[in-house]
């Protein structure tokens, strides 16, 4: 054989590999796709599925619910006041009583959690100060909510010589969300682009003016996300009212602010255990709750129109 079939023979085993190369890569690319493929439908399905499962448990717990409940809404359950051992009558009481502990729990909650975030976000400096504080704050968030109504009861109704009142039990909430508050608004400040703040100091203003009038407008649809998730939890938290200013029951409305009060969740806790007239009591049971959860629906409604308002103005 000479040289030249040699170089020939050589040429055609290269060819050979190129192309038995090239299939394999084919080959290899042809089974990526196919495996991609399926595992994106396995995805799009397990996703599906448990979207149906949640929704179905949720109108399964909304359907059971309204058929126990149904038997008491009216319009005299939801404007008179509970009467004849709460066996009778309405809750414009305990309604009452929820509003205002929402009311002054989120006016302790919202504005110390926003000026905390925007110290987290805008002034504090990377540190073993600024890690102390978050992890507390974090931390915070994990406490069960018994535990921080007996802080409550130890803090505000006894140090601060408050008393079982809308102030201490409001308070306690306040502290209850505040991680939620902290958190929330700290994630939309963290949002904001850093072209907003460039643009600012271009222009002459200082950093109070910059975050006043550019940042917090910016984040501020994110911001009250964190008070609708509060607004929830706050409504319908039981342990940390119960040591701290909620009551069995009330003549009227609360006045001031070191008065106790009567609210929902307290209130389908003491229809609960009561443990007398059970065949008047277990309607109103389901009613409040249904009520409760309007309550909140209502408020997180309320919230969530005006965030979009906000962020299309924003926009």
């Amino acid at each position: 054989m000479n040289e030249a079939d040699c170089e020939a023979g050589s040429k055609a085993m290269r060819v050979t590999a190129c192309g038995k190369s090239a299939g394999e890569r084919t080959c290899a690319r042809r089974n990526h796709d196919l495996f991609r493929k399926g595992a994106d439908r396995l995805s799009t399905f397990l996703l599906w599925t448990s979207m149906a499962f949640v929704s179905t448990v949720l109108c399964a717990i909304l359907f059971y619910l309204a058929s126990k409940g149904r038997g008491a809404l009216s319009w005299e359950f939801v404007t008179a006041p509970p009467r004849n051992g709460m066996t009778e009558g309405g809750i414009v009481t305990p309604i009452v009583g929820t509003l205002q502990l929402i009311l002054v729990s989120m006016c302790f909650a919202f504005p110390v959690g926003v000026v905390t975030a925007v110290y987290f976000n805008e002034y504090a400096s990377a540190g073993a100060l600024k890690k102390t504080l978050r992890l507390t704050m974090r931390s915070l968030a994990s406490i069960p909510s018994v535990v921080l109504g007996l802080f409550g009861l130890a803090f505000f109704c006894t140090f601060l010589r408050f008393g079982a009142s809308l102030l201490s039990a409001g308070l306690t909430l306040g502290c209850m969300v505040l991680p939620t508050i902290v958190t929330a608004s700290e994630t939309a400040l963290a949002n904001v682009p850093r072209d907003y703040r460039d643009a600012s100091y271009a222009l002459g203003a200082t950093e109070w003016q910059t975050i006043y009038k550019v940042i917090l407008p910016s984040a501020f649809p994110g911001i009250i996300t964190g008070g609708i998730l509060s607004v929830g939890r706050v409504a319908g938290e039981t342990a940390p009212i119960m040591f701290t200013g909620a009551v069995f029951f009330a003549p009227g409305f609360a006045r001031s602010v070191f008065d106790s009060v009567m609210a929902l969740p307290y209130h389908v806790y003491v229809l609960a255990t009561a443990g007398t007239n059970i065949e008047k009591t277990t309607p109103l049971q389901y009613g409040t709750i249904l009520v409760l959860i309007a309550v909140v629906l209502g408020i997180s409604t309320v919230g969530m129109a005006a965030r979009s308002r906000l962020r299309k103005d924003v926009l």
